[in-house]
Order: structure tokens, then sequence, then C-alpha cells
């Protein structure tokens, strides 16, 4: 009765973010983030060409589809062409998660504040967060996906520039050439972002748009992974088993992904809109103009380029990056209990 009791007091968001419990779930978060994005490495690197390749002269694209796709990667680059941006993009989302995590616990401590008396149980805890409301808990997660997309998109710029830099996006003869003729580094790319687009606000090109689209994103994610986990979560408590949530969070993350990834092609196209001397016809001023200009060339189903090999990464990343998680917080508690 007493375990039960602490678990319930810990569930507030007060008393969970002074508790080393918090800091397992930020460390496991990160290392789930890690394992999950390099897992699906070569389909997120395809998905960002594949979503602002430009048309040719001839109607034909140079990534037509994803096994065409994969296997230029594949011919031209090799298999560290599958991985470019990866490094920079597993630095990114470990503070991506921590403040996420971070955020999410915040925000189910200010709605028990509101809630006030409404939200304390009759032996004076706080109420956990699977008994909050459906716009509590989509609200959590939309604050959470924003703050930690400020907090780290300058790293996310970058990924997508250098995710690009090496793409063979154009075809000239039937022969391909390159946009630039060197893949520039991290550092290299941030200062010449920063120097020749306008300073920090060059480095968060296009951030309100990726807001807008990872908001919803994650509120929709936790909301369906944690609102299925509990549906088949037994009657005494026993949670699904691995292979269970690692379908659970592939249908999580498939379904909010499609929800709003005409918002996910927008924000690339503002990622690279500002790039200089680049050939990739891409000049939209603001989030609105470019969806205007995506509907004009492509019709609606350009808001959906890249869709495919992105559902493809999403489902077994998302899967991943829960199970990843549950096994990380579970060996980091058995850890603890060992010293």
């Amino acid at each position: 009765m007493s375990c039960t009791k602490k678990d319930e007091r810990l569930s507030s968001g007060e008393e969970q973010s002074k508790s080393p419990e918090l800091w397992t779930s930020l460390i496991a978060g990160g290392c789930a983030g890690a394992t999950s994005r390099t897992i699906v490495s070569p389909l997120e690197r395809l998905k960002i060409i594949m979503q602002v390749q430009p048309p040719s002269a001839d109607g034909k694209k140079t990534y037509p589809n994803v096994w065409r796709g994969l296997s230029r990667i594949w011919q031209e680059e090799g298999f560290l062409g599958f991985m470019r941006g990866n490094g920079l993009n597993c630095l990114r989302i470990a503070p991506y998660s921590a403040v996420q995590f971070a955020t999410y616990e915040l925000m189910k401590r200010i709605f028990s504040q509101i809630q006030g008396s409404s939200n304390i149980n009759a032996d004076g805890t706080t109420r956990p967060l699977h008994q909050l409301s459906t716009s509590e808990k989509l609200l959590s997660g939309a604050v959470a996906g924003f703050t930690s997309v400020v907090s780290t998109y300058p790293l996310d710029l970058v990924r997508s520039r250098i995710s690009i830099a090496s793409a063979s996006m154009y075809t000239s003869g039937g022969k391909s050439k390159t946009v630039l003729p060197r893949v520039p580094g991290v550092w290299e790319t941030t200062l010449k972002v920063y120097r020749e687009e306008g300073g920090i606000r060059g480095l968060y090109h296009g951030c309100l748009a990726t807001s807008l689209g990872v908001a919803p994103y994650v509120a929709f994610n936790f909301f369906f992974y944690e609102s299925a986990r509990s549906f088949l979560t037994k009657s005494d408590g026993t949670p699904p088993s691995s292979i269970t949530k690692l379908f659970i969070g592939a249908f999580a993350g498939s379904v909010s992904q499609t929800l709003t990834y005409p918002v996910d092609v927008v924000r690339r196209r503002m990622q690279v809109s500002g790039m200089k001397n680049s050939s990739l016809g891409v000049q939209d001023k603001s989030g609105l103009d470019s969806l205007r200009n995506m509907v004009a060339q492509h019709g609606i189903r350009g808001l959906y380029h890249g869709l495919l090999p992105n559902l493809l990464k999403v489902a077994p990343s998302t899967g991943a990056y829960f199970l990843t998680y549950d096994l990380v917080v579970s060996a980091l508690k058995r850890l603890h209990e060992y010293k």
C-alpha cells in the first residue's frame, strides 16, 4: 500500500522534478531517441531530399521513389551517405528529448495546480496523468513539442542542410551533377548560415513552421501511445509486452505523422529557402508562401512528397523509441537498486 501511495505522489510534477526518476526518464529518452534515429537514418535523409528536390526539365525526378532513391545514395555515396547528418541528429535529440520531457512534466504540474482540489485524491495525492482530460494531454504534448523545437532548432536546420548538400538532385543529358562539390561540416555550415542569412535569425529560418508541425505531432504521438497502452494494460496493472509496445508506438507515430505531414514539408522548404547560390529554386518568404507555392507547382499531392519513406521511417522509429525508453528506464532502475 505504501509503494502505491509513493508512486502516486511521484506523479505530481513538483515532486517528480526533484526525484531521480525524472533524470532517469531524461537519460532514457536521449538514448531512445539516438537509437531510433540511427536505425532509420537512411530513410530520414531520403525523406528530406525528396521533400526539397526540384522538378527537372524533362519532368523526371532524380529520387522518384524509396527504392531508387536509396539505391542512388548507395551508389554515389556508399554507407556513409545513409548516415549523412545522423551524428548531428543524435546530438540534437538528447537535449531535445530532455526539454520535451521536462516541459511535459511541468505542464502536468500546471494543470494539477489549475485543477486545485478537484485534482486531489481523497488521500491527498495528485491525480495521475492517465486521468487528465484529453484536452489537457494534447495541450501538454503540444507545449512540450513547441518548446523542444525552439531550444534545438539551429541543430535541426544545419542537419537538413548537410543532408541535402551532397545529393544529386538534377539531371542533364542523363548525367547527374551535385548541388555542392564538397559536403561542409557542422561548424562550417553553422557559420555559413550565420554569416550569409542574417545571423541568429538565419539559424531559426522556418522555426515557426516547424513548431506548428511538431507541436501537434508530439501531442498526438503521446496521446495515441498512452491511450493505446492504457487500453491494453491488464486489470492487474500488467503492462503490454515489448512487442505490443513496439506496435503501439509504430501505430501512434504513423497516425500522428500522417495528420501533420504537410506542415513538415513546409518547414523543410523553409529551412533550405535561404540558401545562397543554390539551384534548388526554393525561395519561399513565409510558411504560407511555401504552402501556396507547393500547391501551385505540384497540387495537393505536393504536400505529401516523401510521405512513404517518412512512414517507413516513423513507424519503426517511434516503436523503437518507446520500447528503448522502457528498456533503459528498467535497466537504470535495476542499477540504482543494485547500488
